[in-house]
């Protein structure tokens, strides 16, 4: 909590000009652009469970949850005083605080238990939870993510889906039998291969109809406190997905070690860890020789939330930037109503809007894909190139917000720091820029319907802005013969991304937002590679004042 009444006339001089805490606030009711993407997204029934659930992120009392739970990151316990091994992780009680908070709030379980919008709903929530913590959103993501992969074992589905699907949080450590709720994560990728999972050298030996056991390593297990783990090891059929449970089926305790905990740069209140199979009991997921094309599904619904993180950290720094540049003077005016100031505020809120704007049309067409093909199309496409374009562009924006604030924003006792720091993952996390690059590659490869879905969508938004028009002609190059190769990925993700962008922000943002994006991202004349350098036409001030909130 804020300290109460801190004195202000010291005996060398008074305490002004300084801002005040960003606390007590609404993280839904402030935020024009995500009102208006979860509307527009179709989860207007939402609306209400959003505004109580921003209001507690926004509270004095989680925020200080944040801090605590990064100030003392998890312990590795791997035996007791006796010398019995254990593989536990140790928590600070404000992580379990945070966890409890975004698990009953349903970040995981909403999805699948929401009668309309369940993905909307979901994604909503994540970004939400991020700004009071980044590093809690993993093991959420990855126990949303988790289901359409279960689904591919009907057996494993019925007994563990009901338990990750449960808007509730139990952090004992007992078999997940006992347990009111179940969280769930995933190993994959390999010292040898990281990337390249075909490559990995754990192997499986079977035990029973579906039952094995896993003797390997995995160079990064995310959330090693979780209860079970979707995993890849290979069988005499090839690359297979399994689940490894931290408990046996006979109540005691798994071949899952831990070797170590990472010393990680940013989302420190998260254990990330290294793992060893010692003869692990596992379950298959889905056919022997599969593993690829079963956890796809539980990688392609974490890239998602990687778009909604990436979205979530530039609308948190562009919030804190707003917020200080309001309350802050220099040179006899406030920092906000400077022009030079304006001009950046307002190129991050662009910034700001279109990640957000793209990361819930994304979510639409997951909730849209199960009855209407093309959205499935588009969704298959659209969340690599989203991914790829708005987890590149948030480092680059929470530098320039933690700029906004001076040397104030350098020092640790504030949040720009721990935003900064967490920036980078989700470009690195379920596949970095040249693997996400190939796999949009791919994606057109396998499936042209998703590449005409994809054009289907910006040619929709069309007719209204010269630069968005000039934009969409400009991406027919791409399907001259030779222009499309893996040299020219990353160029062709950037500028599918921006046309995505403008499109998202044409559905569910105002003109002055769309018509300044246009201006500022897709005029070759005017685009500038700092922030901060809009043309004159755009509408800096409305811009500010849509990202800002009551002083």
């Amino acid at each position: 909590m804020p300290p109460f009444r801190p004195r202000d006339a010291l005996e060398t001089h008074d305490v002004t000009n300084q801002p005040p805490p960003l606390e007590d606030f609404n993280a839904f009711e402030t935020d024009a652009a995500l009102i208006a993407a979860v509307a527009g997204a179709g989860g207007k029934a939402h609306l209400k469970r959003l505004s109580e659930f921003g209001a507690r992120i926004g509270s004095a009392e989680v925020i200080e949850w944040g801090f605590q739970a990064n100030r003392n990151p998890p312990q590795l316990k791997s035996f007791d005083r006796y010398g019995h091994r254990l593989d536990e992780a140790e928590f600070h009680p404000a992580y379990h605080q945070l966890m409890d908070l975004g698990l009953s709030a349903g970040v995981s379980a909403g999805a699948w238990r929401a009668k309309e919008a369940g993905h909307v709903l979901h994604t909503a929530l994540l970004y939400l939870m991020g700004q009071a913590d980044g590093g809690v959103c993993c093991p959420m993501s990855m126990t949303y993510a988790v289901v359409p992969a279960l689904r591919h074992e009907p057996e494993v589905a019925a007994e563990w889906e009901p338990r990750v699907t449960t808007e509730g949080y139990d952090r004992r450590f007992i078999p997940a039998a006992r347990k009111s709720a179940a969280t769930m994560g995933m190993a994959m990728t390999e010292k040898q291969g990281g990337s390249d999972v075909r490559a990995n050298t754990t192997r499986a030996e079977k035990i029973g109809e579906d039952e094995y056991v896993l003797t390997g390593h995995k160079w990064f297990c995310s959330a090693p406190m979780c209860d079970a783990f979707l995993t890849l090891a290979q069988t005499d059929a090839g690359l297979t997905c399994f689940l490894v449970p931290r408990w046996k089926p006979d109540e005691t305790r798994n071949g899952f070690q831990i070797m170590r905990l990472k010393d990680k740069l940013g989302d420190r209140s998260n254990a990330s860890s290294e793992i060893e199979y010692a003869r692990a009991w596992a379950r298959r997921v889905g056919e022997e020789g599969r593993g690829v094309r079963t956890i796809i599904d539980m990688v392609q619904h974490t890239r998602l939330d990687c778009i909604a993180g990436s979205a979530s950290g530039i609308r948190s720094a562009l919030a804190q930037a707003v917020w200080h540049a309001a309350h802050r003077s220099a040179f006899q005016k406030t920092l906000i109503d400077q022009p030079a100031m304006t001009a950046v505020l307002a190129d991050l809120a662009i910034e700001a809007e279109a990640a957000t704007a793209l990361a819930f049309r994304v979510a639409m067409a997951f909730d849209g894909a199960a009855a209407d093909p093309q959205q499935a199309a588009f969704a298959r496409l659209a969340t690599p190139i989203a991914k790829y374009w708005i987890c590149k562009r948030a480092p680059g924006a929470v530098c320039e917000a933690m700029e906004c604030h001076g040397g104030a924003g350098y020092v640790e006792e504030g949040i720009m720091p721990r935003y900064y720091r967490a920036a980078p993952l989700n470009a690195i996390w379920e596949g970095s820029g040249n693997v996400i690059a190939l796999d949009i590659l791919r994606a057109i490869a396998r499936e042209r319907d998703s590449l005409e879905a994809v054009r289907a969508e910006i040619a929709g938004a069309t007719g209204a802005n010269a630069f968005y028009d000039a934009h969409a002609r400009r991406l027919e190059h791409w399907t001259e013969p030779g222009a499309l190769g893996e040299d020219s990925a990353r160029a062709f993700a950037e500028a599918m991304a921006l046309a995505l962008e403008g499109a998202a922000l044409k559905r569910f943002a105002p003109d002055f937002v769309f018509d300044g994006f246009c201006a500022a991202r897709l005029d070759p004349d005017a685009r500038a590679l700092a922030y901060g350098a809009l043309p004159r036409t755009v509408d800096q001030r409305a811009l500010v004042d849509r990202a800002r909130f009551a002083a």
